[in-house]
């Protein structure tokens, strides 16, 4: 009689002679630092026009340009990666964020689960189109490891 056990999830592990960004819940490696290819923040504003925003006090006195092309989540900071690793994605869903719709899926540790950010899918506007396959990963959901001084 074979008796069969539940197999622990593959934990992929970046060189240790690389800056390295960690998940800060249970320390799994996320992303090296040369998939980085942002660390400015954009709003993830679900429900708001673009219109309505551009009118309201969040933007203020930033021009449409400063402000799209920054990167934050919905708890702060967060950085646009290449790749990331030990990443699970959920399911796509159209949202409307900041620079315009985008189907994009909440992506989450695959060794604790916590949520960590999303991944684009798909930009509906063709000056988002750069985004589509990277990932967003919130600032308050990781950590430096490897090499920081």
């Amino acid at each position: 009689m074979v008796k069969m056990t539940r197999s622990k999830t593959f934990q992929a592990y970046l060189p240790t002679c690389h800056r390295t960004y960690s998940c800060i819940h249970c320390r799994a490696h996320l992303a090296n630092h040369d998939e980085l290819i942002s660390k400015q923040k954009e709003a993830k504003y679900l429900q708001w026009g673009w219109d309505r925003l551009k009118a309201s006090s969040i933007v203020g006195g930033l021009g449409a340009e400063q402000w799209t092309q920054s990167f934050q989540g919905s708890q702060g900071r967060a950085y646009l990666f290449n790749s990331v690793v030990n990443v699970g994605c959920g399911p796509a869903e159209e949202r409307v964020l900041l620079t315009g719709l985008h189907a994009v899926a909440d992506i989450y540790c695959e060794n604790c689960k916590t949520t960590l950010g999303w991944k684009y899918e798909h930009a509906f506007e063709s000056s988002q189109k750069y985004k589509e396959g990277k990932y967003i990963i919130e600032l308050a959901h990781m950590i430096k490891d490897n090499g920081w001084e």
